[in-house]
């Protein structure tokens, strides 16, 4: 009696970590740039370095190979960040073909100090590549330091030395973009906060104007038959209102809200920042100057600039050095309020006066209602922070 054939095994996809998945459908870190000056600025100090190390240095083992990959393979600089894989590929396979060929021959390590430069690439390999580059060029990468010490007949000392040494500018790449990553992140998040409170404030504001609609159009019902004019002008204030109200909607289109509870308290507005410099209760006062055409804002608008200098008083009395006066002016015409707030600090040391992320959501608020928000150093001391807001509360 023969036995039945055996089933084929079950088709098994190969297992992948998850942490290693993760890392393979990693995309390229954005924005990164193409070529900037230090590029060209280094080519040329290598190829000059190049030169001089080797027509001077005695001890170069096939001096015309050395001098010639050198020169060829520094261009890859310019290309690194764009194409991260391309370029270690060519470099670092230049270096596992030259290794090869150095211990068939017996002949030690070959190449000149200023190839160094190579360790530029690991870094951008990690700092801008994506994470299937960085899984398909690692292998490379030590592939190349292993065959170089070979080469090189290096102790095992000198060995761990020269791997530290060799993978710290891509531990310092992931780095960098993990830090780059999260400050991304945590901007988002400000903005996105940003636009859930002016949703909040937008809601709270059409669900005023719509029951005032209601309120009138029922007034109107209860007075049509005895008195049409009062009538009439309850159809007014609806048109009014409803025209108001529709205003406002174009802003909350777009913007996000969470599924919260209106907030029943009074938006505020423009006379609310008096009381604000005056309940401040901290050192430097605040001074507060009004001027122009800043009655009938709409309710978004008004509530945006209360908010913007509560951030930027609150930012002055946390963060000037030595200020003795913080000044809020405001100032409106036909289609604009401008806003400023400032302070007379200590000058603003150099390379600190980069946007903090109060500054983002600042900014962030007043994009959203086709404004523009600035801040920086004032121009002789402390801090200065300066928005346009349109008065009808979206871009034109």
């Amino acid at each position: 009696m023969t036995e039945p054939p055996l089933a084929p095994a079950p088709y098994c996809e190969p297992v992948m970590p998850d942490a290693v998945r993760s890392l393979w459908g990693l995309p390229r870190a954005p924005d990164a740039p193409v070529r900037v000056w230090r590029d060209w600025a280094v080519v040329v100090v290598v190829l000059l370095a190049a030169a001089l190390e080797g027509t001077f240095r005695g001890d170069v083992l096939w001096r015309p190979v050395a001098i010639a990959l050198t020169f060829s393979l520094v261009w890859t600089l310019l290309w690194r960040r764009v194409h991260p894989l391309g370029m270690v590929t060519i470099v670092f396979g230049s270096l596992i073909v030259l290794s090869v060929v150095s211990i068939a021959a017996d002949k030690g390590a070959v190449g000149l100090n200023t190839a160094v430069f190579v360790l530029l690439l690991p870094y951008a390999l990690f700092r801008w590549g994506s994470g299937r580059e960085v899984i398909l060029g690692l292998p490379i990468i030590l592939v190349a330091y292993v065959l170089g010490v070979v080469a090189d007949h290096t102790s095992l000392g000198d060995a761990l030395a020269a791997f530290a040494f060799g993978l710290f500018p891509a531990g310092l790449g992931a780095l960098v973009r993990y830090q780059a990553s999260y400050q991304a992140n945590e901007k988002e998040q400000i903005k996105m906060r940003e636009r859930e409170q002016l949703a909040r404030e937008l809601h709270d504001t059409v669900a005023h104007h719509v029951s005032a609609i209601a309120v009138r159009a029922q007034a109107g019902q209860v007075v049509a038959a005895t008195n049409p004019q009062a009538a009439i002008d309850s159809l007014r204030v609806v048109e009014q209102e409803a025209t108001r109200a529709l205003t406002e909607m174009r802003l909350m289109v777009g913007t996000l809200r969470e599924g919260e509870e209106a907030d029943l308290a009074p938006q505020r507005g423009i006379a609310d920042i008096e009381r604000l410099a005056q309940g401040s209760g901290e050192s430097p006062p605040v001074a507060v100057h009004l001027s122009g055409a800043l009655d009938d804002l709409p309710a978004s608008v008004g509530a945006a600039i209360y908010r913007l200098t509560q951030e930027s008083i609150t930012n002055a009395v946390r963060h000037s050095r030595h200020a003795t006066r913080i000044d809020v002016k405001i100032d409106g015409d036909a289609e604009l309020v401008h806003v400023t707030v400032s302070d007379d600090g200590d000058p603003i040391p150099m390379g600190r006066s980069s946007p903090g992320y109060g500054i983002v959501g600042m900014s962030e608020r007043a994009a959203l209602l086709g404004g523009t928000l600035t801040a920086g150093p004032g121009p002789g001391k402390g801090w200065v922070v300066e928005a346009v807001l349109p008065k009808s509360g979206a871009a034109g």
